[in-house]
């Protein structure tokens, strides 16, 4: 599982597990033992939760909704339905305690775990923080992403895939 985690926000790292959503769609969480490892590789806990069939397709409904959502936010949009969204940010998230070492432990299921990505969009998506919201300008690349740049005029999800990929392209054309 090839994931990054560039987008600024949680739940936009989580809706970037689907890539190239307009051509061909590149599924990075295949199946419930991918979200598992997913939710260590994004620090969200300490250890892989126990993820069925039922729990993943769960998972799947809320990153789909929050695509929406997102795509709505960068449009200027209303949000139309959020219940879904609503419900998981109101679930208790993943918790987080300082052991008497100094390090950090992330404990909770898999609930916990789209409870706190739920809490991540809801901060992003209020406005005006959700006019920041980007899509990557490489062609096929489908990933959102919050701006912070000063100007507000970063173009790319990340500079080290998209953004040289594009400007080797560039090159490569006014060499030619």
């Amino acid at each position: 599982m090839d994931v990054t985690f560039v987008s600024g926000n949680l739940a936009l790292d989580f809706v970037g597990t689907v890539g190239s959503r307009r051509t061909e769609r590149v599924q990075l969480l295949a199946g419930p033992d991918d979200l598992a490892a997913w939710t260590t590789a994004a620090g969200l806990l300490d250890e892989a939760p126990a993820v069925d069939d039922r729990a993943f397709q769960q998972a799947v409904e809320l990153r789909e909704e929050l695509y929406r959502l997102a795509c709505a936010a960068r449009d200027g949009e209303d949000y139309g339905d959020v219940a879904l969204l609503n419900g998981w940010a109101a679930k208790p998230p993943v918790v987080v305690a300082l052991g008497a070492d100094g390090v950090v432990r992330r404990t909770g299921g898999l609930d916990a775990v789209l409870a706190t990505i739920g809490r991540s969009a809801v901060d992003l998506l209020a406005r005006p923080l959700a006019s920041e919201l980007r899509e990557c300008g490489a062609e096929t690349c489908t990933r959102l992403y919050v701006d912070h740049s000063r100007r507000g005029a970063r173009r790319w999800c990340d500079m080290k895939r998209c953004g040289n990929r594009v400007k080797a392209a560039q090159f490569r054309a006014r060499h030619a």
